[in-house]
């Protein structure tokens, strides 16, 4: 081809048309801007069906987490501020069954590294097989848990959870309670407290991957808010002093079961109160349900002689009695309807005191009939009998106090004893804190109290003063307790023997030992009510089973109250053996 020709071939090629080129243009820009717009629908343009909120929340949905952020429970302290009850943070395993299947090849593994079978951890995958959320194992150490986590097997998750711990233990169950596994009260303060003691769980916004590992923590949502803390009016080192006497006490005489209360005279708190079964609230496998209940408060029990001082008290208050009056026992036995009331032996013509030293039922008897039944029960009403304390404790019992408009000879006379009326040990050590704060009704609290509470007068200081000079009679040589008395600090009290009903009406081998006591007498800052239930040792006098353990716990609290010793009192120890009725 000649030059020319390729010259005019080359032209040809290169010549475009303009209405060609610039309908390129336009085209290319107007794909352009079709493409920009689609790219704002996606990321900018909002409501758009499909458009950058859908998608953000497609994407959050898959990878943006809301956790939960458990809330610590409050403490519970004894009033020096020891703690009885803490929570500490637990990890707890879950899988998604969804995740991870029954048929995983690593489940086996799994199993093994939770601690538990492989065919069981099988059965559970299976058993909730279409759900999203079942626990592996809960409450485990966070390392341990931490541990198993390291693993990343998919569809296995932990959860920060609290779990709590007892650090009395046993000594101080009954009072504290515990807890279920999720931490919601089940007995005792724990419960009576719930929903003072329980948070309010916050929570938090983390980014995770397709393994479930949180890469991001994006705040808290809402900060938890932690339980409220509570003081109990229990002094621990008391509380550790009086397990340990009720304990050894109920082994000793091969009793059933035991209860000691410890009340403040001054302020109506509750310094001790423990109960013999007992349970360890931190390894509750194998309990008994009848060592769960708090015996001092939820249990009534016919008190026996421990009520003899307080019908003294209303006969005190009546004006014709006072503490010298003489009654006459002789022949050492009464005829009351169809029963015939005995004394271990004839106490001839003895005063009102001796009645009460020698826990004389005839005498007591005698003073009974010569009331109206209306006015000793009017006397047992006013020193809390019949009612509640106002602890607030769950499953409180109120006792019975009977109200009847025509009174049997035989009924008010063992009325005036203790017997066809109920009460609990803690309406028990009330009764006998108003006869030691010199006639002054407090009310009973087992939280502590930081500001002095309401108080009424219910009987005379006379009359309560009297019964208190009375009551120290009850531990000297000639008294039923003898074992109660306490060498730096001479007490007061009152043993009560009492005969338990069984099939056929009140047994004759089966008792229960009571005494009810008060020290400093001459100013009494500690009230004790021992109950030891069916000692089987071969004794079941209350002045000898359940004294002693009075003066070792009072002495002890006393020493912890700073109480000064009286240095000026020789408490002779002497132990005369001298036989005793049934009922002193």
């Amino acid at each position: 081809m000649s030059r020319v020709a390729q010259k005019k071939a080359k032209q040809a090629v290169l010549v475009v048309p303009r209405w060609r080129f610039a309908l390129a243009v336009v085209i290319m820009a107007i794909l352009m801007v079709l493409l920009l717009w689609h790219v704002a629908l996606l990321q900018v343009v909002p409501g758009e069906d499909k458009g950058f909120e859908f998608l953000q929340g497609q994407g959050d949905a898959r990878t943006v987490r809301t956790e939960v952020l458990p809330a610590n429970r409050g403490v519970i302290a004894d009033r020096n501020g020891e703690p009885l009850a803490v929570s500490t943070p637990v990890v707890s395993l879950w899988a998604n069954p969804q995740e991870l299947s029954a048929g995983a090849a690593e489940l086996p593994a799994l199993a093994q590294s939770l601690g538990l079978s492989a065919a069981g951890l099988k059965k559970k995958l299976q058993r909730y097989k279409g759900k999203e959320f079942v626990y592996l194992k809960r409450h485990m150490p966070p390392q341990d848990a931490e541990s198993v986590l390291a693993n990343s097997w998919f569809g296995v998750y932990g959860r920060t959870e609290y779990q709590r711990f007892y650090p009395a233990g046993e000594v101080a169950s009954h009072v504290v309670g515990f807890t279920n596994i999720d931490e919601q009260g089940q007995e005792g303060f724990e419960l009576a407290y719930n929903d003072w003691l329980i948070g309010v769980p916050g929570s938090k916004r983390v980014l995770k991957d397709l393994k479930g590992r949180v890469i991001k923590d994006d705040g808290e949502l809402k900060a938890p808010l932690p339980g409220k803390d509570i003081h109990l009016s229990i002094d621990l080192r008391m509380q550790y002093l009086a397990y340990r006497e009720l304990k050894q006490a109920v082994s000793q005489h091969q009793a059933k079961s035991g209860t000691l209360v410890l009340l403040d005279v001054e302020s109506g708190e509750v310094l001790a109160m423990v109960n013999q079964p007992s349970y360890n609230p931190n390894d509750r496998n194998g309990i008994q349900l009848a060592a769960l209940r708090n015996r001092a408060i939820t249990d009534q029990f016919e008190p026996g002689s421990t009520m003899k001082p307080l019908t003294v008290m209303a006969a005190l208050e009546s004006g014709r009695y006072h503490p010298h009056t003489v009654i006459d026992t002789h022949p050492g036995y009464i005829r009351v309807g169809k029963k015939t009331l005995l004394d271990p032996i004839n106490y001839g013509r003895i005063d009102l005191t001796k009645v009460i030293t020698k826990s004389s039922q005839v005498g007591i008897s005698k003073v009974a009939l010569d009331l109206k039944p209306e006015t000793i029960r009017n006397m047992f009403f006013r020193l809390g009998m019949g009612q509640g304390t106002g602890v607030g404790f769950p499953g409180e019992s109120v006792g019975v106090l009977p109200s009847r408009s025509r009174w049997t000879a035989i009924e008010q006379a063992n009325f005036a004893f203790g017997y066809g009326m109920s009460v609990t040990a803690l309406q028990l050590a009330q009764a006998y804190s108003v006869v030691a704060n010199h006639g002054v009704k407090r009310p009973v609290s087992m939280l502590r109290v930081d500001e002095p509470q309401l108080s009424e007068r219910v009987v005379g200081k006379r009359e309560s003063r009297q019964l208190v000079n009375m009551l120290k009679t009850v531990l000297e040589s000639e008294g039923t307790a003898r074992k109660a008395q306490i060498e730096a600090y001479p007490a007061a009290g009152k043993t009560g023997t009492v005969h338990k009903v069984g099939e056929n009406g009140y047994a004759d081998d089966r008792y229960r030992s009571v005494f009810a006591g008060m020290a400093p007498a001459e100013n009494p800052r500690v009230v004790a009510v021992v109950v030891i239930e069916e000692p089987e040792s071969g004794k079941y006098f209350g002045g000898e089973v359940a004294a002693p353990v009075f003066a070792k716990v009072a002495e002890g609290a006393l020493r912890l109250m700073h109480v000064p010793p009286d240095q000026s009192s020789k408490v002779a120890h002497r132990r005369p053996s001298e036989k005793r009725g049934p009922l002193s």
